[in-house]
């Protein structure tokens, strides 16, 4: 029986193996073959460089998380690299105009749309064409499509023009039939992310500012509109409002598109723009093979440098993962920064609805810290910077946002459950103790809080609220009650932010760039990015052979596809622990 056994366990030990390394040789052949697919080829003179932008488009090159199950080795270029390549593009001879599908524009945030649209803008500045062609055009893909020369729709398609809204769940009813109490402490009446646990609809407090900002970015979003379109802003509005786009004809009558066609027409325009025969191929070239193909114009002769440290996504205790803001890593990115002799200046591009106080608190101090070493540190926002992420902006000697930007949010909350209830009279599941103090049996969802606990809670939250106002008076140089007045867990855009004292000036990642080196009085310099990102293939295999709970939640990644993000925001709440800093929802198109 023994031998039996050894042979048995010796047996499964080696098909474990041999399936351990036959997953790593298929994992390799098959990044080795998309990567031959992609090999950097020099750009064909009289070329159209065609933009799809159907990926996930992070703040940083590949700064995401890896769909496990696509064995995709591919890179996801950033907003940065992305903007780059097109303004590349621009001055590049052998371009002579974009062939833009923003069809399967994947879901984007306000301010990066507003980024990319700037971009293409200036490529059509240079003189060089763009023609849009869709079967059907998102909000954001329309908004980046009406920069085009020629717009064009299919003859069954869909201009899904109709403004901006919000939609939140709220979850209180629910738990009260299941016998769930979530005890939630909070501090500040517009810090709207414990309101699903305790309402069951929007207090009028967070359903004014929602209407507030939603109002500022839509007639950002219609301004734009208006200037490629030629159309009056109230035309605009009128015109969603009645959703025509929902008619390829009436898309046509009111000027939002120019013609009503298939796509072998946008082809026949591209060749009479590009002249070209009827049956000559058209050279195109993908914008993320561009920007490999494009030669790295950085100086390295020059030694002072410039840090841009990218924050984007959650703010978590600990490590983190890619695409996330986890405290332990961007410490050493920072102080990182702050000891090299060669880094003269900081630039915190931060995109983050925020997350854990405590891990912001970390952040913040070591931004304070490089500031004391005598070295300035500037924030650039992008489509967020707010609760958490603007915690961590504070301190700067100066902060960038876009005008859409969704900024503020200074406030704090904690949510407790108790589900004695569930357990005791849904379950029949009784829990019972023996404590030595009142406080000794900490926190725990089996029992309510008492009295005594309760008020402690709301003390330590209302104590780390106050915290959260001393970093912000401090950093930008406002009394306490000043910013009370605009904080208590209210969102602003990027203009209201300009106007109320969060920010110091509109602009861009360029902007923050050039007010760092100013402050840093550096004529000249390169820059060096952090995190150092890895590349998707090495990601891809630390998934698979990591730890068991990144490969389920790959999993349900891959199941609920363009909803995982609605799934993780809530994830991150049920799981969230101690006091949280974060905006309760995301906002796009």
């Amino acid at each position: 029986m023994g031998q039996f056994l050894k042979f048995l366990l010796a047996s499964c030990l080696g098909l474990f193996i041999g399936f351990c390394l036959l997953f790593g040789i298929g994992a390799i052949a098959i990044g080795q073959a998309i990567s031959a697919s992609e090999q950097v080829k020099d750009v064909e003179a009289n070329s159209v460089l065609h933009l799809t932008l159907e990926r996930p488009i992070p703040e940083q090159t590949n700064n995401l998380e890896i769909d496990p199950f696509a064995f995709n080795t591919e890179s996801t270029l950033g907003l940065t690299a992305m903007v780059e390549a097109i303004e590349k593009a621009a001055a590049d001879d052998d371009i002579k105009g974009i062939f833009l599908e923003p069809e399967q524009l994947a879901s984007i945030g306000l301010a990066s749309a507003s980024v990319i649209r700037d971009a293409l803008v200036e490529f059509k500045a240079t003189d060089k064409f763009i023609i849009a062609y869709g079967d059907y055009y998102t909000q954001a893909g329309y908004y980046l499509a009406a920069t085009a020369d020629e717009v064009i729709l299919n003859p069954l398609g869909i201009v899904d023009l109709r403004g901006f809204s919000t939609q939140i769940p709220f979850f209180k009813d629910m738990l009260d039939r299941i016998g769930v109490n979530m005890q939630v402490y909070y501090a500040g009446k517009f810090k709207g992310a414990t309101e699903p646990y305790r309402l069951n609809e929007l207090s009028d407090a967070n359903r004014q500012q929602i209407r507030t900002y939603l109002d500022d970015v839509y007639n950002h979003f219609l301004s734009g509109l208006s200037e490629s379109r030629g159309l009056t802003m109230d035309a605009l509005r009128q015109i969603a409002n009645d959703y025509e786009g929902m008619d390829p004809n009436a898309a046509l009558d009111n000027q939002l598109v120019d013609a009503i066609d298939h796509r072998d027409a946008a082809m026949n325009l591209l060749r009479e723009r590009l002249g070209l025969e009827a049956d000559e191929e058209i050279k195109q070239v993908r914008l993320s093979a561009y920007a490999k193909a494009s030669k790295d114009t950085k100086d390295y002769s020059v030694k002072d440098k410039i840090a841009i440290i990218y924050a984007e996504g959650a703010i978590v205790d600990g490590k983190g993962t890619p695409g996330t803001i986890g405290d332990e890593q961007y410490v050493k990115y920072i102080r990182e920064a702050r000891n090299s002799d060669r880094i003269k200046a900081v630039v915190l591009r931060v995109n983050s609805p925020g997350g854990s106080a405590m891990a912001s608190e970390n952040i913040w101090k070591e931004i304070r810290l490089t500031q004391e070493a005598g070295k300035p540190v500037v924030v650039s926002m992008g489509d967020y910077a707010a609760s958490g992420g603007y915690y961590i902006s504070a301190p700067a000697d100066s902060i960038f946002a876009e005008p859409n930007t969704l900024t503020g949010s200074i406030g704090v909350f904690s949510l407790i459950p108790d589900a004695s209830e569930l357990m005791n009279k849904k379950l029949g599941i009784h829990f019972d103790t023996v404590k030595t103090g009142d406080f000794s049996l900490g926190i725990t969802p089996f029992f309510p809080m008492s009295p005594q606990g309760a008020r402690l809670m709301q003390i330590r939250t209302d104590s780390m609220y106050e915290t959260f106002l001393r970093r912000v008076s401090e950093g930008r140089g406002l009394p306490r009650d000043s910013v009370h007045a605009i904080a208590q867990g209210r969102v602003w855009t990027g203009n209201a932010g300009l106007n109320n004292g969060l920010v110091d000036a509109l602009g861009g990642l360029d902007r923050a760039l050039e007010a760092a080196a100013a402050l840093a009085e550096l004529e000249e310099y390169r820059t060096t990015d952090y995190p150092k990102v890895k590349e998707p293939l090495q990601q891809l295999m630390e998934e698979w052979l990591g730890e068991e709970n990144v490969r389920a939640q790959a999993m349900m990644k891959y199941q609920l596809g363009d909803q995982y993000k609605h799934y993780k925001l809530l994830k991150d709440l049920a799981e969230s622990k101690g006091v949280q800093a974060r905006m309760p929802y995301l906002l796009e198109y």
